[in-house]
């Protein structure tokens, strides 16, 4: 197996099986004898050819005789690599077409090859496309408008165009300790690049480090797998030692780790109780713990939550379209409708806000630059006894509500909002 037949079977499980690409990403890489040169080349064009696949397809059918859909799954993800090579890539054009056609003639024969030659051919003929407006057509169009309304077109169209694989989020366990663990990862990895995070002072952003949970001070707690974004999220809510923190969207616990590590009694809460499960594993890792852990539906009401927080936190379930540029495929899933995503946040959010004392804290968060999962949520705050108030930290500079976005703080795409309960 070649690596543009693993980035084929890759996008296949990705477009018509619904995978995530990271996950279908490892799975194959785990599979096949591929060396690290090609391992590279298969993820780049596995996430480049996600980025811009409406694009692509069009382009295609644009040359064919009949619509690529027709054909078999393995043939139509075999020209979708070949042509991301031809419009994007540095890679010879008698290479990317030749190893296609060996591969579509094994999906369909003689005929089929005979196809997908000629319409390489043209392909390879047309004048080079520019990716940032690939990449700008490829979004779809109320996705597209969205963005549009929430940063402006020029906003969208820079959005939209850091589409470049971002770095590995790393997070240290205390303020004071990354410079020795960039120190001790540069040794054992000499050609990984390492940068500081911009906005988290626990955050190292890595590339070229190989798997980081087999990295020294892994296993002892002293180094997590944390986006610096979310990094940031967990700080802005300015935990301290003992005071009472609510973590009401848990999740898996990154952010509640942040809390527990800063030395807070965190409840931490989720609707699926086999993510507190794998929380209660990673915080044993970190030699950390919880006060508590409930499965909760805020939607319906607060469980076995009782009692007022100093600091309540809700990173509220989302689009996730913050993420794009490490999780492209989801441009390509159908979404729920924004405004139903805005009632069921508002709900999250004025459910889990009732437990914040007087004077206490809140912070509401999503992985989304969108103004439906932002502003028009937190619109809803003020009746509820919650006023603005900066955010505790320096890296928000005293706002009192965020936009993290790539071409700017070099994160994934977040909004985030800081209220005290008056």
């Amino acid at each position: 197996m070649t690596a543009r037949d693993a980035a084929a079977r890759v996008l296949v499980r990705v477009v018509r099986d619904s995978s995530f690409a990271a996950a279908a990403l490892e799975a194959e890489l785990s599979r096949t004898k591929l060396d690290d040169r090609d391992r590279a080349f298969v993820t780049e064009l596995v996430y480049g050819t996600l980025r811009v696949l409406p694009f692509i397809e069009s382009e295609l059918d644009a040359r064919a005789k009949k619509p690529t859909k027709g054909l078999p799954w393995d043939a139509r993800a075999a020209l979708w690599v070949a042509a991301q090579q031809i419009f994007f890539m540095r890679v010879p054009v008698f290479a990317a077409v030749d190893e296609t056609v060996t591969a579509v003639r094994r999906a369909g024969g003689s005929k089929m090859s005979g196809f997908a030659n000629a319409v390489l051919r043209k392909l390879a003929a047309a004048p080079k496309p520019e990716r940032t407006r690939a990449l700008f057509e490829s979004c779809p169009r109320d996705l597209r408008d969205a963005l549009v309304r929430a940063l402006g077109d020029d906003g969208a169209r820079q959005f939209l165009g850091e589409m470049a694989p971002p770095p590995i989020g790393l997070r240290v366990r205390a303020e004071g300790t990354r410079d020795a663990m960039m120190k001790r990862i540069a040794e054992a990895k000499p050609s990984a690049e390492l940068l500081e995070g911009r906005l988290s002072p626990l955050c190292i952003n890595a590339r070229g480090v190989g798997k980081p949970q087999s990295l020294a001070g892994y296993d002892e707690g002293e180094l997590s797998i944390q986006e610096e974004g979310s990094q940031v999220i967990a700080l802005s809510l300015g935990a301290t030692k003992d005071e009472r923190v609510l973590d009401a969207c848990a999740g898996r616990g990154n952010k509640t780790g942040v809390l527990a590590l800063a030395g807070a009694k965190v409840d931490a809460c989720d609707r699926d109780p086999r993510k507190l499960e794998r929380l209660a594993e990673d915080l044993a890792r970190l030699r950390v713990s919880t006060n508590a852990t409930h499965a909760v539906d805020w939607t319906i009401g607060s469980g076995d939550v009782t009692g007022e927080y100093d600091a309540v936190l809700v990173d509220a379930p989302c689009s996730g379209i913050g993420t794009l540029r490490r999780r492209p495929e989801l441009a390509l899933r159908e979404r729920a409708p924004l405004a139903e995503r805005t009632a069921l946040q508002r709900a999250i959010a004025l459910a889990a806000a009732k437990h914040v004392a007087r004077g206490g804290r809140f912070v509401y968060a999503v992985c989304s630059v969108l103004r439906e999962e932002a502003e028009d949520v937190v619109s809803a705050f003020a009746p509820a006894g919650l006023e603005p108030a900066p955010f505790p930290i320096s890296a928000l500079k005293d706002a009192s509500a965020a936009r993290l976005l790539p071409y700017i703080h070099g994160t994934d795409g977040y909004f985030l909002a800081s209220f005290r309960r008056v």
